[in-house]
Parts: C-alpha cells; structure tokens; sequence
C-alpha cells in the first residue's frame, strides 16, 4: 500500500511539471500476432500499459452483462492466487491493475514503476492473471449481485432510464442496443463457465492490441509485450459488428418518474471513429453544444430561455454508426417547451450551419485544448489504446491540428446537412407522473 501511494504522489508530482510533448508512435506485432503501439516517455519512472479486445457489451449476445462479469472477474484471482493475494501482489510492487467493458471494447490496465524488481514483478501477476483466470464461483455469485444491486439502483435514477432507453431505441436489434450493465434475466442465469468462454473467445492477441507509453526503451518495451503477448489466449479476430441502418422516422417516448428534474435525451446513430467526417462534425458540435459557454444550446436554451439547468450536445464515434446526442436535463413543469425549443435550435443548426466567426471560435478552442488531452502518460495511453482498436493511422495524434484547420466552412456545413436529419431523432423524456 504504501508503494501504491508513493506511485500516485510521484505520477501527480512529475506530471504537473512535464511540457507537453510530441507524439511519436512507434508500432510493432509480437509472435502470437498482437499489435503493439508504443510511445517512448522517458522522464517518468513508470510504464502504463493499456489492452484493448474486442469484447466489450456489443458481443453480448442474448447474454447481456456477460462482456461486463468477465471483466470484473479478471480481478477475482488465478490459478494461483484467490483475489486478495491478487491484489496484493500488484499493490506490493506499487502497480495499479484494472478492467472494464464498454460497449465496443475490453480493457486491461497496468500502472507500474520502472525499477526492474518492481516491474517485473507486476508483470509476472498480469502475466498470471491473462494466462489462468480462475473464475471462482463464490467471487463470481458476488459480482453478479453486485451487478443486479446496480441495475436496481440504475432503475430509480431518471438519467439512467432516460439512457438505456435512449439507447434501446436508437438502435433496436442491433448490438448496440444491449445495455453493458446487462438484464436481470440474463445476469441471473450467467455462470462462471461462460465468462471462461467468453475469456476464451474475445480475449484473445488476434482480437487485441497492445499500448504501451512511459520509461521503456524500444527493447524493453518489446520484452514487456512478448511476455502478454505469450500469456493470452490464442485465436481469431471476431467478425465486424453490422452497419447501423440510417433512420429514417421520428420517434418519442415519454416515461413517468417521480423526479422534479426531467432527463432528455436526443439523437441518432451517425458517426463510425476513422471517418474523415469527424473532423468537420467536430466543429460543427462544438459551436451547437459542445463548446460550453460559448455554444447556442448553451446561449439560447439556458441563459437566453433559462429552460435547462444543464444542456449539451456531442458525437459519439464508434466501430460502427455511433450517437449524436444531446443531453438536456430541466424543471418537469416546462420539458415540453424545453423540448421544442431544443428542437428548433436543431433544424435551425442543420438548416444554416454555423458561420464564419464560430467556426474560428470552435476550431481555436478545440485546437487550444488538444495539447492537454496528451498531458499524461494515462492520456497518452488511452489515445494509443483508442488508436489501435479503431486502426486509426499513426499519425492521429500528429495530424489532429493540421486536420482541424484545415476544416473549411462550405465544407463542414454540407456535411452537417448530409449527416444531421433533424426529422428522424429518437427523443426520450423521462420525469414527472400522471
């Protein structure tokens, strides 16, 4: 423990008085056929190293919450290890270990000093916990109620319903749809076999890849991914999720709740991650609901109408077609107004684009703000993490700037127009009783 607090203090320390530097990805495939990008960030003592599969809520199935149990279950220890002895070996070295599952990916996280004893032995128990995951059924039966705790607590929040249903709706029978906190139905007939089978199938080099960024050498770095490499299992790559089918009509859904605040969400699937799209939609958002104090959501739906406690507006981009979404929450007694102004403020965005002078203004914020979004090795290895999961080119991170501004406005606001239909939103509205 007192290594993990020491690791924590020196990361802030040191990550407070780090410039800013470029990005240089270097990229490489182990053996077994994991891809590995790595970032060489010699002025901290600490490597962070970030897995990603293909195994996130999306590859459910008709078992919903199993992509998010067999996260959590990595944690429950080894062959070898129970999950106590698990934890302390990775805090007895200082290393921070943790998984999650999102809708489109698996991650496998791993914080550690660079002092060869300490990271070596980090390694060994990540390299234990990939190779024999034990799935005990005591630790398992646990976290599956803990998950069914979780959907209870989700149901008597208005902001959770408002975004399983948003959800639900905006995408239907496609995987997308599935909630990654699962079903009841579905979490109650879970079995730790199923993880391991899931483990088996998702987690695997060729359905995987590699980040790497901090105090390594290219050599050093090349051994730490041999070794994961050589722990995970083998196997192919999954099959691509389905397109997203364009929308074509309306729909709104009105759910009662006994809450004062009413939770709006509005949109519709749009943007896959890797389309050129991205650039210009970025700041087309940014100036409608993005950009804070300076967006129109922002100037006419709160301040100018004081309709919304808090409003904003973004894409979403996925492996396939993700939201453009907008969030509102406001006072029960006035969401319908709040809802046609909403909606007013979007054909109007869609119908005229943005102009000249808030396009200057977005593309100099988000420009301005990039550089923060590298100001740590965690950003750096979520960037890499991202990159690699979406086979985006290397040279994102380089080309990000450049890319922004070169956005030009003709251009952005006809692929607002083509990308944006403001008469096929999926609207939900949860708040307020009858």
């Amino acid at each position: 423990m007192m290594r993990t607090r020491f690791l924590v203090a020196l990361v802030g320390l040191l990550a407070l008085a780090l410039p800013a530097q470029a990005v240089e990805i270097e990229e490489w495939e182990t053996d077994e056929g994991l891809r590995v990008l790595y970032v060489a960030a010699p002025d901290l003592p600490m490597v962070d190293l970030r897995l990603t599969f293909d195994g996130g809520a999306s590859r459910d199935g008709d078992q919903n919450g199993l992509a998010s149990l067999t996260s959590s279950a990595l944690q429950h220890g080894t062959a070898e290890m129970d999950a106590d002895a698990l934890a302390e070996g990775f805090e007895s070295v200082g290393a921070q270990f943790s998984t999650t599952a999102l809708r489109d990916m698996a991650i496998v996280s791993l914080r550690s000093l660079t002092e060869p004893d300490w990271m070596d032995a980090a390694l060994e128990t990540l390299s234990a916990v990939l190779a024999e995951p034990a799935f005990p059924e005591a630790d398992f039966d646990r976290a599956r109620r803990q998950a069914l705790q979780g959907l209870q607590r989700e149901r008597q929040d208005p902001g959770s319903v408002a975004t399983r249903r948003f959800y639900e709706l905006m995408y239907g029978d496609h995987p997308y749809a599935n909630w990654p906190g699962g079903e009841r139905e579905t979490l109650e007939a879970l079995q730790p076999a199923d993880a391991r089978a899931f483990y088996e199938r998702h987690y695997t080099t060729a359905n995987g890849a590699l980040a790497i960024t901090g105090g390594l050498s290219r050599s050093e770095a090349e051994a730490a991914a041999a070794r994961i490499s050589a722990a995970l299992p083998q196997g192919p790559a999954v099959e691509p999720l389905p397109a997203v089918e364009p929308r074509e009509d309306p729909v709104e859904e009105r759910i009662d709740f006994p809450s004062e605040q009413a939770h709006i969400h509005m949109g519709a699937p749009t943007l896959r991650r890797g389309e050129d799209d991205h650039y210009a939609l970025t700041l087309a958002n940014h100036a409608f609901g993005g950009g804070g104090f300076i967006s129109r959501l922002f100037r006419e739906i709160r301040s100018a109408r004081g309709l919304a406690y808090s409003v904003s507006s973004r894409f979403q981009p996925m492996a396939v077609e993700g939201p453009f979404r907008i969030g509102m929450q406001t006072g029960v007694d006035q969401a319908d107004e709040a809802v046609t102004a909403l909606r007013e403020e979007l054909e109007r965005w869609h119908a005229e684009g943005i102009d000249a002078d808030e396009l200057e203004a977005s593309r100099e914020n988000v420009v301005n703000s990039f550089p923060l979004s590298l100001a740590s090795n965690s950003d750096i290895v979520g960037l890499l993490g991202m990159i690699a999961f979406y086979d985006l080119p290397l040279d994102y991170l380089e080309r990000y700037i450049e890319r922004m501004e070169a956005v030009e406005l003709d251009h952005l606001n006809a692929r607002l127009r083509e990308r944006i239909n403001p008469e096929a939103m999926v609207t939900v509205i949860v708040g307020g009783q009858e």
